[in-house]
């Protein structure tokens, strides 16, 4: 993967399909360890976001391949004492090798790639969550052993999660579908982009009706109903999501053999069931422990590495 050697990684439309593909290839291998790799270098992590899994599958992985992990809390940087991001992004490009940004902005987090020389990861913000994706398309791979033509249907809020999957999937030529309340829709430019990218190749649907989304969907995706930043609203949006949830109801309108997808943490009983989540259709573990594989083999791509 040298073409992705020393590069960003800011929003999943930055990979190709064919990077995407063997991103996959190499997580696969990775994780039935047919391939070990080593990679002694260090990576930043930057979160001014609560993180579970995002936090633990970096430092993990970034171990697994022999570097090491310091987690910059921005409450113990100048960060949280308003040192402009340009004056630390120049700073920590001397020490680092790699940086893993948690943030809200995404502007915040292209600054700090335009003044590092060191790749920049986007662990988050709230436009994207492309590594996310990336462990989501590798679950899928698993239980289709393909992409090209399946569907998946995400049902809730059209936040970053909703936007990388539109784009994520168009790369690969999956079918999305995209149900939400009106005015919850996902970005507009997002979605031109999508269809852009989908080229009438594959459909990019944004609908009100989940039952509409989910008719034969291979995937069911759902996310919180408010993201972090919102809770505020999480109150008031509970009425306008509740006919968005993934209950049994909804999952028979999908194929069969669909599987349901969660990005963790889930809120069981509002934007999806307890039975449906604990069910035998659920991969959200499997995606959770995929988010390991997937980053370890970006970051095994994005910085130099050798087989052991």
């Amino acid at each position: 993967m040298t073409a992705l050697s020393q590069r960003d990684l800011l929003g999943i439309a930055d990979l190709s399909a064919i990077e995407i593909e063997e991103l996959l290839q190499m997580a696969t291998q990775l994780k039935s360890q047919k391939l070990k790799l080593r990679c002694n270098k260090v990576l930043g992590l930057l979160f001014s976001k609560a993180s579970t899994r995002t936090r633990v599958s970096f430092t993990v992985a970034m171990y697994q391949l022999g570097g090491q992990v310091i987690d910059l809390n921005p409450n113990v940087t100048q960060v949280s004492r308003g040192e402009p991001i340009q004056d630390t992004a120049r700073v920590l490009d001397k020490y680092l090798d790699c940086l893993a940004i948690r943030t809200f902005k995404q502007q915040e987090l292209e600054t700090f790639a335009n003044y590092a020389q060191i790749p920049v990861i986007n662990a988050l913000t709230d436009l994207e969550h492309p590594c996310q994706v990336l462990a989501d398309l590798l679950t899928i791979q698993e239980e289709f052993q393909t992409l090209k033509g399946l569907t998946l249907t995400y049902v809730g809020d059209g936040n970053n999660v909703a936007n990388s999957l539109m784009l994520g999937c168009a790369l690969v030529g999956m079918n999305v579908k995209i149900a939400t309340p009106s005015g919850y829709e996902p970005s507009a430019d997002v979605v031109k982009q999508a269809s852009a990218i989908a080229n009438g190749k594959s459909e990019v649907m944004i609908t009100e009706s989940p039952e509409n989304a989910a008719k034969n969907a291979n995937i069911l995706y759902t996310d919180v109903w408010a993201s972090m930043g919102q809770e505020k609203e999480a109150e008031d949006r509970m009425p306008i999501f509740k006919p968005y949830q993934i209950n049994q109801e909804l999952l028979s309108f999908a194929h069969p053999k669909a599987i349901v997808l969660h990005c963790l943490p889930a809120h069981r009983d509002e934007e999806i069931t307890n039975a449906v989540i604990e069910g035998e259709h659920s991969r959200v573990w499997q995606q959770a422990e995929n988010r390991l594989h997937a980053q370890k083999a970006l970051l095994a791509s994005i910085l130099p590495s050798e087989p052991l």
